[in-house]
C-alpha cells in the first residue's frame, strides 16, 4: 500500500489555489471536476463534494491534522505572509524553539490548519550545538 495525495476541503477552489501558489509555489497539474491535484500531491476539492461524500458539514478549524512545510528563509516566508493580499490567520506566530528551528502556524482560507518550520538540519545543528554546551 502507498499513500497518494493528501486532500483537504475547500470552499473556493481559485482562491485555494491561487493561497497555495503564492505562498507555498504549489502549482495545479491535474483540474476535475471540482478536485485540483497541485504538486507536491495536495489534493483540493470542492467543499459541497466533499459534504456529500462525508455526509455530514466540515468542521473548519478542528486542529486534528495539518499540513507540513519545510522553507529555509522563515524570515522571507513570514515576510511574504503579512504582505499576502487577504490576512492570515496565525496559530502560532514565528517562534524560535530552543534548538534553533523556527515555526510558524497558520491557517489557510478554509481554516485548514499549516504548519511551516525550517528544515530538519537546523534542528540538528542546534541540538549538537546545546550538547556541546553542556
Amino acid at each position: 500500500m502507498k499513500l497518494k495525495n493528501i486532500l483537504i476541503a475547500v470552499n473556493d477552489i481559485e482562491r485555494s489555489k491561487a493561497f497555495y501558489k503564492d505562498l507555498f509555489g504549489l502549482d495545479p497539474i491535474l483540474e476535475q471536476e471540482g478536485n485540483v491535484i497541485l504538486t507536491e500531491g495536495l489534493v483540493l476539492q470542492d467543499a459541497g463534494i466533499w459534504k456529500g461524500t462525508l455526509g455530514s458539514e466540515i468542521i473548519p478549524q478542528n486542529n486534528a491534522s495539518e499540513l507540513y512545510f519545510e522553507e529555509g528563509d522563515m524570515e522571507t516566508f513570514v515576510k511574504r505572509l503579512e504582505e499576502y493580499g487577504e490576512k492570515i490567520r496565525y496559530a502560532t506566530p514565528l517562534t524560535e524553539l530552543p534548538w534553533g528551528q523556527k515555526l510558524v502556524r497558520l491557517y489557510d482560507p478554509d481554516g485548514n490548519l499549516i504548519e511551516v518550520r525550517s528544515p530538519v538540519e537546523a534542528r540538528i545543528e542546534g541540538i549538537q550545538a546545546a550538547v556541546n554546551e553542556s
